[in-house]
């Protein structure tokens, strides 16, 4: 086991591994990072099973599904936030482990309807956006000030690396927990699993919690709670500003996803192969965020955000130019690190200078807010490559993105080295 007390001085990631708090919540949101991922897999697979609903047509139902998992990253992400002010960290996480858990292993027991289906998708959704901000406010509850950095570029690493070996992996576990265990609960059992596990993996950890007066927490209303982080945020310009350079960082990966279609089409690849360029860009934040982790103290200095904006807008400059494989793919690694560069340092800021009484809704907000900015990306940017060609929105998106960074610079750059 880990020992019981941080590291006493800033060396990188060697002051995390000696801590067993942190290292118990980084593997237990790695384990819950992964159910999500084989979870969503699991959906897609159980849709044969499945008859669509009347006047649904059957390619329908994936897109109506994926909305049901979507749809409550919207409506509740700033209302998640507001709980984990409210109930211990521990409590949330570990709770809805337990239910995501719980209902997942609800499902061979279900009537097979693809109502039924959306329903149970919807909830558990809903307990996943609980999840994110507790788990962003616990980190600052776990480490030291000097080591922030540090951890949050090994949760950053190990999220995108759990987006990629998930999606991976999660057909090939769904299949051999299928004939291992049985077609009937195997592959739901599997990924309940995973998550009662991530739950007990979290349990020991010992948190040392700001507790709010009794008073102050009974007389504040979920709605004024809310309006109060939007009154902090409006003030706290610093905070503020790190959220949208966040929240457009997130944009633009949306819009990639989007884009990696028709790339993957350009390059001779099937349009199933398009994950092959979000892969090595996942690969590029890894080798970023390490970079950061083990060298961030060094680095604190630099004006890393726009460097990180510079890179992006380079890459998705030159992609258009670009016409071998591999040079492609090593693009998109090079954006990757880029892109470590600003999402690290940014969540970082907000986590050490945001009170500890205002991390949940902070957190909440920022998760409501990059969800919902999402969805533009993702509506716009197949129709304007449909009518402005690829290039052109490439090298539009290449413009704005050095237009936000060096915006963003200019407004933080008196204070954000002295913070990061």
């Amino acid at each position: 086991m880990f020992p019981t007390e941080p590291a006493a001085v800033n060396n990188g990631f060697g002051a995390l591994l000696k801590n067993r708090g942190f290292m118990l919540l980084w593997i237990g949101q790695l384990v819950s990072q992964l159910a999500d991922k084989v979870f969503f897999v699991l959906m897609i697979a159980l849709l044969e099973n499945y008859s669509p609903l009347p006047g649904l047509a059957q390619n329908s139902m994936y897109s109506t599904l994926m909305l049901s998992f979507t749809i409550p990253a919207i409506l509740f992400g700033s209302a998640g936030g507001i709980f984990v002010d409210r109930l211990p960290k521990k409590l949330i996480m570990v709770g809805s482990d337990v239910v995501r858990g719980l209902l997942t292993l609800c499902l061979p027991f279900l009537p097979r309807e693809f109502l039924i289906l959306l329903i149970l998708t919807f909830a558990i959704s809903s307990v996943t956006q609980f999840f994110a901000p507790a788990e962003q406010a616990a980190i600052p509850l776990l480490v030291k000030r000097e080591n922030l950095l540090a951890a949050n570029a090994l949760f950053s690493s190990t999220m995108m690396g759990a987006l990629i070996v998930g999606f991976a992996i999660g057909e090939p576990i769904l299949s051999l927990s299928k004939s291992l265990m049985g077609a009937e609960y195997g592959q739901e059992l599997v990924v309940g699993g995973l998550y009662l596990l991530s739950a007990a993996i979290m349990q020991p950890i010992k948190f040392k919690e700001h507790k709010p007066h009794q008073e102050h927490q009974g007389s504040n209303h979920p709605w004024t709670e809310f309006t109060e982080s939007l009154r902090y945020l409006k003030k706290n310009r610093l905070i503020l500003n790190a959220m949208l350079q966040l929240t457009t960082l997130y944009c633009v990966f949306a819009a990639l996803t989007v884009l990696t279609i028709q790339l993957a089409e350009e390059f001779g690849l099937k349009e199933k192969q398009f994950g092959f360029f979000l892969a090595a860009a996942g690969v590029g934040m890894v080798f970023g965020a390490a970079i950061l982790g083990h060298w961030g103290d060094k680095l604190h200095h630099k004006p890393l955000p726009l460097i990180g904006f510079l890179m992006m807008a380079l890459v998705l400059g030159v992609f258009t130019f670009t016409h071998n494989l591999l040079v492609a793919l090593g693009l998109c690694a090079f954006l990757g690190v880029g892109a470590a560069f600003i999402g690290v340092p940014m969540q970082t800021l907000i986590q050490q200078q945001t009170p500890s009484t205002m991390h949940g809704k902070v957190f909440g907000f920022q998760n409501h807010a990059v969800n919902i900015a999402l969805a533009l990306p993702l509506a716009i940017t197949g129709p304007l490559t449909d009518v402005l060609g690829l290039r052109t929105v490439l090298v539009a998106m290449s413009i704005i993105v050095v237009v936000v960074g060096v915006w963003a610079w200019q407004n933080t750059r008196k204070v954000l080295q002295d913070v990061i």
